[in-house]
């Protein structure tokens, strides 16, 4: 069990790495940090000199692979840290010097429990690419395929352990101060830390969420993702399959070789609302890094550790909000905030009204290229704290994955409008979800499941109510009667039965 003198410590000789980047001024000048945290940050701070502009990204950087993650999910919470510092830490460079190959040699021989040579007939023991947790390798299967190989870094298991630790313990000593502490709900975002790296740190896992992504995106044509090769994964090591394309980074290569920008822009925003408003299950790590323009046109993404999920209702929610902003509905937006309960029952809703056509209506008259839809989602986080919203780390996530998918098609296409090429598939999708069709639909399925009752009915009725002279049959094995209930008369139930059939083949009819 680790010592409070231990997580001092640790915190302290972050803090004074943080201090040297200027990354606690924030903190330290803002009247709602608590005087407690107030007074560690001038001992962290103390005798360092403190230069003009904050810069986050770097500090965490210095820090180590366990702060560039958190970073990043700190990246998805502007109302925590600011606009500002969230913007600098979305710059957050996630790469380090790659480890020695023999080590990492030898945890692909542990993981796959076999000799490198009995599975690559070819492997670069140069890496290609070294993040914060993992690295990668080129290889060639012994079948002949190309293949890149993930490989976590040695010790990199315990060294996020030592670090979450004493995340978690600073969390709950913060919120337990109350106030502005308790709403931002610290605790809450070192737990959502700790599943995303908990995923990030098995690549089973990760290559499950590829295999996923790659079934759910068989209907955008133009979005690829590559196959895994199962034989050669483990927790420790994932192969997946070579990709030969271009990073959309490389602006002038994608000119070069010939691909359609704008379309690679449209083709973008099209995969990422389908992931994200139609199947609930999206790629949270959309820098341009990760992403490649392949030679047919297709986009291809790869890195999977960060992936997002929204549970219907919420995604229904989301989509009716967007398309609310869209369309300048600030009315209904403030209903669904309401009904989500994102906003709690004792505020206004024609008070939030206001604040939402605060955050839209200077947009909306603006020319193509000043409209953006992760300003527009930043604004509305921006008045959380107004209207004592708790926080959702799941949508603080999409909004995080918009504002980076956002830069990524403006860069490709300076003149997308994200409103147009996003209102038509929103417009479809709530209407799937919302129309007449999507009623009728869902009213069958209710009716059906009544219907499906009715032998339960009758079976209650013949054991309350036995033939004269007989003894009652057991009720079925699957029912459990918790308590003796009242017998109600003949007259009444079969009036019931009559009435529950009669109203179910009428509501079929009608639908």
């Amino acid at each position: 069990m680790t010592t409070a003198v231990t997580h001092l410590w640790r915190l302290l000789k972050w803090g004074r790495t943080l201090a040297r980047h200027g990354a606690l001024q924030g903190i330290e000048r803002d009247p709602l940090t608590p005087p407690n945290v107030r007074r560690l940050v001038r001992v962290a701070r103390f005798g360092t000199r403190q230069p003009t502009e904050p810069d986050y990204a770097h500090a965490l950087q210095a820090i180590g692979p366990a702060a560039i993650k958190l970073g990043q999910a700190l990246a998805t919470r502007p109302d925590l840290v600011g606009e500002k510092a969230a913007h600098n830490l979305l710059r957050l460079q996630d790469s380090l010097p790659p480890a020695p190959f023999p080590l990492i040699r030898k945890a692909i021989e542990q993981a796959l429990e076999a000799p490198v040579e009995t599975l690559f007939s070819e492997f670069d023991e140069v890496a290609v690419g070294a993040a914060s947790i993992a690295q990668v390798h080129r290889a060639v299967t012994t079948e002949g395929r190309q293949v890149a190989v993930k490989v976590l870094r040695p010790g990199i298991e315990d060294e996020f352990a030592r670090a979450l630790e004493t995340y978690e313990w600073a969390a709950a000593r913060v919120e337990g101060l109350g106030g502005e502490a308790e709403r931002l709900r610290p605790q809450m975002v070192i737990a959502h830390f700790r599943q995303w790296t908990r995923r990030e740190l098995d690549l089973n896992r990760e290559a499950a969420s590829a295999s996923e992504l790659k079934q759910n995106m068989v209907a955008e044509a133009g979005f690829y993702v590559p196959d895994i090769d199962w034989k050669r994964s483990a927790r420790r090591v994932m192969t997946l399959e070579w990709l030969d394309g271009i990073k959309l980074s490389k602006r002038n290569d994608l000119i070069a070789a010939g691909h359609d920008l704008p379309q690679l822009a449209r083709t973008l925003v099209r995969a990422f609302l389908r992931q994200a408003v139609v199947d609930g299950f999206f790629h949270a790590d959309l820098h341009q890094g990760n992403l490649f323009a392949l030679p047919d046109g297709r986009i291809a993404a790869i890195d999977f550790g960060i992936m997002g999920r929204i549970d219907s209702r919420a995604r229904l929610w989301l989509a009716e909000i967007l398309y609310g902003l869209i369309t300048g509905n600030y009315s209904r937006v403030a209903e669904i905030h309401f009904e989500a309960q994102y906003v709690p029952a004792h505020h206004n809703v024609a008070e939030f009204t206001t604040a939402l056509r605060a955050v839209g209506e200077p947009m909306r008259g603006l020319p193509v290229k000043e409209i953006s839809v992760g300003r527009m989602l930043e604004g509305l986080f921006s008045i959380t704290r107004d209207f004592d919203m708790p926080t959702q780390p799941h949508l603080l996530l999409l909004q995080k994955t918009v504002v980076m998918e956002e830069g990524v098609a403006t860069d490709l296409d300076p003149d997308i409008n994200m409103w147009e090429t996003a209102e038509p598939f929103l417009k479809e999708w709530i209407r799937g979800e919302l129309g007449p069709e999507a009623y009728a639909a869902d009213r069958i399925i209710d009716t059906v499941r009544a219907l499906k009752k009715i032998p339960q009915l009758i079976d209650r009725i013949d054991h309350y109510f036995p033939a004269p002279g007989g003894a009652p049959p057991p009720l079925p094995t699957a029912q459990v009667e918790v308590k003796e209930l009242p017998k109600p008369k003949w007259r009444d139930l079969l009036i019931a039965l009559v009435a529950a059939s009669g109203g179910a083949a009428l509501v079929l009819l009608l639908n």
